[in-house]
């Protein structure tokens, strides 16, 4: 699929965003007044900046709507929904820790679950489509929750849970790479599409569009396998590999929770790309690809 700019910031900010709300929830930083005020105004920027850039891929913005009406059936519905009481909820639990110091236990722990909801939500409007059969597979919102987790841990200053979480996500990545490739090369061929392939190899003699189409550029995006490889490679150790090896065996400190930092986000933005770039629509079986 055609890898959106808006949909790899939405996907990225609105992860590392919900996954400081779950620490924030659990008291993590034990900070109160500016402190406090700091950690809650990133988490809020990062999930609102996430949540407004998924509007832009729209045609028409008025259509933003209804994402927020079709919960009985649409998982989208389903995650605005979730994010708009996960947003409430963090601040009536934010007020009061920022200007009296309390500590809202009982509904930090009701707001960390929802933000994991919220993430849950957002991985399932791309595990359910087996349209997508890259996607359609269980570590889909394993990666999802991983990438949360492990960057809102980083966010918090819980280096080493940070560290162990982002060695996780590593061997995960992985492991959806190899479960996806085989998946993909499951989908069928052109015959299959057709329901041709009894008669022999079946290949397409003319296009059936004159010009390139909305199918075409958003579904049948191709990228070179060499670069695929490359690319997986960079994100496995940007996203994972060398932020949780500086996180593990070095001393903590600022300096060093910066430049993980930095290689997480640089790794994920890479990794987002490849997520959009190596889905095969089934589609595509109908256009040569």
């Amino acid at each position: 699929m055609h890898p959106a700019p808006s949909v790899i910031i939405f996907t990225t900010l609105s992860g590392l965003g919900f996954g400081l709300f779950f620490w924030l929830g659990l008291g993590v930083p034990d900070v109160q007044g500016g402190s406090a005020f700091a950690f809650f105004f990133i988490a809020y920027v990062l999930s609102c900046a996430g949540l407004l850039a998924s509007t832009f891929h729209l045609g028409n913005k008025k259509n933003a709507i209804y994402a927020l009406s079709q919960w009985r059936t649409s998982w989208l519905s389903r995650e605005g929904v979730a994010a708009i009481v996960t947003l409430f909820l963090f601040a009536l639990i934010a007020v009061p820790r920022i200007f009296l110091g309390a500590e809202m236990v009982i509904s930090g722990v009701i707001g960390s679950v929802l933000a994991l909801i919220t993430v849950v939500t957002t991985s399932m409007i791309y595990t359910q489509l087996k349209t997508i059969p890259r996607w359609n597979q269980p570590l889909t919102p394993v990666l999802f929750l991983l990438h949360a987790l492990g960057g809102g841990a980083l966010l918090a200053g819980e280096v080493k849970i940070a560290g162990w979480l982002l060695l996780a996500l590593t061997l995960a990545l992985f492991a959806a790479w190899r479960v996806g490739d085989r998946r993909a090369l499951a989908r069928g061929t052109t015959g299959d599409a057709t329901g041709l392939a009894h008669l022999g190899a079946v290949r397409m003699l003319e296009s059936g569009h004159t010009a390139r189409n909305y199918v075409v550029d958003e579904m049948v995006y191709r990228v070179g396998r060499k670069h695929a490889e490359k690319l997986r490679w960079i994100a496995l150790a940007l996203a994972g590999a060398l932020p949780a090896a500086i996180l593990l065996l070095t001393p903590p400190g600022h300096i060093t929770a910066f430049v993980a930092l930095a290689l997480h986000l640089l790794g994920v933005v890479i990794g987002r790309w490849l997520f959009f770039a190596e889905a095969e629509h089934v589609v595509g079986l109908y256009h040569g690809a």
